[in-house]
Order: C-alpha cells, then sequence, then structure tokens
C-alpha cells in the first residue's frame, strides 16, 4: 500500500474539472521541523553535495492515500479528495466551459507559512512575516527602466494620466529629466548647475521622494482593504491578493520613514502630504471600486516613473552631483530593514529602493493582466528572482500560470524527496557546508 504526501500542489495546467488536490486534514499533519535559517539573509550556503546555493527547510505532511486516517470520517476523508476549482468562485468545479484559471485552492494560495519552503535561485520564496526585502549587490545593480507597452484604450488613458501627473508633479518639485554626466563638473560647478535649475539639490531631492513616498503607500493599503472586505461580503476566499497589497504598502512606508530619518519635514511639506494623500486616497478608491485591473494598472505605471526617478538619483550621486549624499551613512533603519552592510551609504539605500519599486511595478502588471474576480495571486506563496522583477515588466497572465506550475514543481521534487528519505527533507546546510543535523 503506497503513501503519498498530501502537498497542496499549487498549480494547474489543465482544466479544472479535472484537477485533484491531495490533502490531509490538519489534526494528521506529520510536520518534520527543523531550526529555520534566517530569511533576512541573503548570503549564500555553500555545500559541495547541495545543488542550491540557498534553501529552506521542507515540511510534509504524509498519509496513506487508500486509508482513512485514524480519527476522521469517511465523509471527512471523501471531501478532502473532491475536485476542486482553480478559481476563487465557488461551485464551477467540471464545468467544462470555466477556463482553467491563475493557481488553485491549494498550498499556498493565501499567503506564505513557515511549513512551506522552496529554493532560491529563480524562484524566492515569500516570507512567512512582514515583508522586508533583501538584495545582493548584484541584484541592486540589475535593475533597469523598462515600460510596458500599453494595450486598449483603458492602458492608453492610464499611461496618459500618469505622464500628465509626472509632468505636473516634475513641475511642482523643480525636477528636471535631464541626466548630467559627470564629466560636466569639468567645465562647471555643482553649485551652477543647482542655481540653473538643471540639478536638485539634496534638500529638494528629500521634498520629492517624501511626497511621492507618502502617497506610494496608498494603494497597497487601499487595495488591501477593498479586496478584505469583499471577501468579507461574498463569504469566500480572497486566494492570497490581500497579503502581497498590504506588504506593498507597509514597504512603501518604509521608504518614507528611511527617508524622514535624513530630514524632518517642515509644516509646507506636512500640509502638501495631508493634501495628497486626501485627495489621491480618494481618487484611488473610486477607480478601485470601478474598476481593479486600471488601479493596478496605474500603480505599474506610476512605479515605471519611480523606478526612472530613483535611477535618475542614483546616476546623480554616483557621478558626485549630490555631494551631501557621497559618503552619507545609511540611516539606521535603513540597514536593518534592508539588511545592509554596516558601512552602508545613501547610495546603496537608494539602490534598494529602487529596486523595491522594480518589484511594486512587476506585480502590480502582473495583477492587472489577471482576471480579478477568479485568479489566484500568483506571488502569494513565491515571488520571481530579483533579477526577474529588475528587468521586466511584468507576467503575463500564460507566464503567472507557468509560474505556478514551477512552484508546483518544486513542491513535487521535494515531496519525491521526502520519501527517498523518510520524511527528513531536504538539510539546511550551515555557512560551512555541513548539514542542519
Amino acid at each position: 500500500m503506497s503513501t503519498r504526501a498530501g502537498l497542496l500542489v499549487h498549480y494547474t495546467a489543465r482544466q479544472i474539472g479535472a484537477t485533484r488536490i491531495r490533502t490531509l486534514p490538519p489534526a494528521h499533519r506529520l510536520l518534520k521541523t527543523a531550526t529555520w535559517p534566517s530569511t533576512h539573509s541573503r548570503s549564500p550556503l555553500p555545500s559541495a553535495a547541495y545543488p542550491y546555493p540557498r534553501a529552506l527547510h521542507v515540511s510534509v505532511c504524509v498519509t496513506d492515500s487508500n486509508v482513512t486516517p485514524p480519527g476522521s470520517t469517511a465523509k471527512h476523508h471523501a471531501e478532502t479528495q473532491a475536485p476542486v476549482t482553480t478559481t476563487l468562485r465557488p461551485g464551477l468545479a467540471g464545468n467544462p466551459d470555466n477556463q482553467a484559471g491563475v493557481g488553485i485552492a491549494g498550498h499556498g494560495a493565501e499567503g506564505a507559512h513557515p511549513g512551506d519552503s522552496l529554493t532560491r535561485g529563480a524562484i524566492v520564496p515569500a516570507p512567512d512575516h512582514a515583508y522586508m526585502p533583501t538584495y545582493t549587490p548584484e541584484e541592486l545593480d540589475v535593475v533597469k527602466v523598462v515600460v510596458r507597452p500599453p494595450e486598449g484604450l483603458g492602458d492608453k488613458t492610464v499611461v496618459g494620466f500618469v505622464t500628465l501627473v509626472r509632468k505636473t508633479f516634475d513641475w511642482f518639485s523643480g525636477y528636471k529629466a535631464e541626466v548630467i554626466p559627470a564629466s560636466a563638473l569639468e567645465t562647471t560647478t555643482v553649485e551652477q548647475l543647482r542655481n540653473d535649475s538643471r540639478l536638485l539639490s539634496d534638500k529638494q531631492w528629500l521634498f520629492r521622494i517624501i511626497l511621492l513616498e507618502s502617497i506610494a503607500g496608498v494603494p497597497g493599503m487601499v487595495g488591501g482593504a477593498m479586496r478584505h472586505l469583499k471577501s468579507l461580503r461574498a463569504l469566500r476566499r480572497d486566494g492570497g491578493w490581500i497579503h502581497t497589497l498590504l506588504e506593498e504598502a507597509e514597504n512603501e512606508r518604509m521608504h518614507l520613514l528611511t527617508f524622514l530619518a535624513i530630514r524632518q519635514p517642515g509644516i509646507i511639506l506636512r500640509s502638501f502630504v495631508l493634501a495628497g494623500q486626501g485627495v489621491f486616497g480618494t481618487f484611488f478608491l473610486a477607480t478601485y471600486i470601478v474598476s481593479p485591473k486600471s488601479a493596478h494598472r496605474f500603480v505599474a505605471t506610476l512605479e515605471e516613473e519611480a523606478v526612472r526617478t530613483y535611477t535618475h538619483c542614483v546616476h546623480d550621486v554616483q557621478s558626485g552631483l549630490v555631494p551631501e549624499w557621497t559618503s552619507l551613512d545609511a540611516p539606521a533603519i535603513a540597514k536593518d530593514y534592508w539588511r545592509l552592510a554596516p558601512d552602508a551609504v545613501m547610495l546603496d539605500v537608494l539602490k534598494a529602493v529602487r529596486a523595491d519599486e522594480a518589484t511594486h511595478r512587476f506585480v502590480n502588471h502582473t495583477l492587472a493582466d489577471l482576471d480579478q474576480a477568479k485568479d489566484f495571486n500568483p506571488f502569494a506563496l513565491a515571488e520571481p528572482a530579483p533579477e526577474v522583477r529588475g528587468t521586466k515588466w511584468g507576467f503575463t497572465r500564460d507566464e503567472s500560470r507557468e509560474f505556478v506550475q514551477e512552484i508546483g514543481k518544486q513542491l513535487e521534487q521535494q515531496e519525491r524527496h521526502s520519501k527517498v528519505h523518510g520524511m527528513k527533507g531536504l538539510e539546511v546546510p550551515d555557512e560551512k557546508g555541513r548539514g542542519a543535523g
């Protein structure tokens, strides 16, 4: 009598009527436990015998597929083996007219859990706590300015509106998109460039960034709250969207707190923040009620501009055009949040913020391409590697489905490994390459 693992495979590539999830009642889960490495650390965990440079512990649930678990009723066991829908709408299993959506009601569909683990590499496991991103130096430098070509009237309207908002704010903050090369300092000075309104000073950069970040934290909270309330009203699950949106809001708030550690705003900037949040919050709430897809596309397009702005700022600091920040020590809050090196400077902070904005660009473009009513969030359990998020505008719906399939394959590989090794799971090597013991 064979045994099979009860991992809930988080993917589908077939009609949902043929899809089944193998589950185990929670009371009978047998979890392999071990000491987890900190998910804050981005340092590699080398091991000659282990094929993955970074890994987390594997937890496996095992049950006999042919025997009703002790203490459970035959009816309960039969229910766990029934076909389930791949969409957020209940009661659609087996409907031939229902197209397979992205994700299924399975393992990790509502977010990451300490019992989940995926190898690091092309896929980065989602944290089981508040979103606290960490990057290697190479991952910070890979971020590029990329733009998604608009498709259809809706996208073109969003792009046109964002362009108008961008130009208005550039004028208001005195920002010029002109990229001044470092060689310009051979014939002029930073002071002269600032007097000619061709270059922002450190205080002007902070004014612009603080105002932007105070607004950037609104969409994730509004979207998460709207989907939370909708889940309550509809009496059905959300599919992992809420967590990702709230993580985005928290991440943007940490950006704001980081820059506030450098400069505390005066009454004028505080007034602008208050007015901006009121106006933008109301506008975005109305947009999300009418068209969540357009709202996510709007946020993603704004993030494209944010990546462009931070890339410009990084260039100016590297070129010596913002001398006040050349050797400015990174705020303590930034070192803790991004796990920066003890000697990190302002340039490292700007690169980390830019990488975060690239992630928001990627996630929101991807969510905008999904069916808002029935698709699961493909990033609930894991997200693409920083190299992907930093160089690609996002996933199409088909690419999201393929990404979720890849997650499922990793889970199946871990399931097979657990069978071979008697539920020992994948050991996590320590810094010297030894197993976890």
